[in-house]
């Protein structure tokens, strides 16, 4: 099996490739402006030229394409909301309908920020989503437009996503920042109004992976099973790095003045991947299990 990632050079994307190689698959990939560090066939690629992408479908034949390149500054898109608009909702729409007219599965990865965050319970994959953002509104973009092809197309949501980049090797994100600043010893403020389900971009990746084995479309959430806030994910992290929890302190959204607006609750309830699969989706403690050497002294 040939997998195409768009996105290669990003979080999610190099872990996808990684995952790929780790199971001996063939996959190429695209990137925006750095190159990451894979020996595999690279090519710098704006998603929106959808020609070009049609020529990287007819050089290397995948037998699937994973979308994970986007605009992702969720403050930026306020600002840059044309560019958001094109790269996070026509473009994928575009990119699905090249690879349906070769019926080639196609993945297209999303946002817990399509939502208003006015739920208390974790969303379920049918819920009405309700962006409060430019970010949400041209990622719903995406998302409706990917749906609306008549090809094999899987759309997958995300919420807080983190982890360890594939090529480097490298965690990146929250838990980096957080490990990093209780290392130096220093003062960790961290929302205890705001309710997520963290995505890790291996795990992610993985799950990804066997949803295109199983031969399945639709739409799924793919994060942790545990909804917590930021600030219970930093104990979480402070527990595995076994440091001083008492650095970390309770902060709100309103301590912090942005641009875009961000949902108070966005847990996915990720029920429909679980039963799809087979298996439960991790806790957020096996998550940080699974990279607890990165938290070492």
């Amino acid at each position: 099996m040939t997998v195409l990632v768009l996105g290669a050079g990003g979080l999610l994307g190099s872990a996808l490739v990684r995952a790929c190689l780790d199971r001996s698959r063939t996959v190429v990939g695209t990137y925006h402006s750095t190159q990451p560090s894979f020996d595999i066939p690279l090519t710098q690629h704006d998603i929106r030229n959808t020609a070009a992408f049609e020529s990287l479908l007819a050089d290397h034949q995948p037998d699937a394409v994973v979308n994970c390149a986007a605009l992702t500054d969720v403050d930026g898109c306020e600002t840059q909301s044309e560019a958001a608009a094109e790269i996070n909702g026509t473009a994928p729409g575009e990119l699905a309908t090249a690879c349906a007219e070769q019926n080639i599965p196609f993945v297209h990865v999303s946002t817990d920020y399509v939502f208003d965050g006015e739920s208390n319970t974790p969303y379920e994959v049918d819920a009405t989503p309700n962006p409060i953002q430019e970010y949400g509104r041209s990622k719903l973009e995406g998302e409706q437009r990917v749906q609306a092809v008549d090809g094999e197309t899987t759309i997958v949501r995300l919420s807080f996503v983190y982890g360890v980049r594939g090529d480097t090797d490298e965690l990146v994100g929250f838990p980096a920042w957080v490990r990093d600043t209780l290392t130096d010893g220093d003062e960790v403020p961290l929302f205890v109004d705001q309710h997520i389900t963290p995505s890790r971009a291996g795990q992610t990746a993985d799950t990804i992976l066997e949803l295109i084995d199983a031969d399945v479309d639709g739409l799924f959430h793919v994060a942790s099973r545990s909804c917590v806030t930021p600030y219970e994910f930093g104990q979480q992290i402070a527990e595995i790095q076994n440091v001083d929890e008492t650095l970390l302190t309770e902060s709100h959204q309103s301590d912090v003045s942005r641009s875009a607006a961000r949902p108070i609750y966005t847990c996915l309830n990720v029920s429909t991947v679980e039963h799809t699969l087979d298996r439960q989706q991790p806790t957020i403690e096996e998550d940080l299990e699974a990279i607890a050497a990165y938290f070492n002294a």
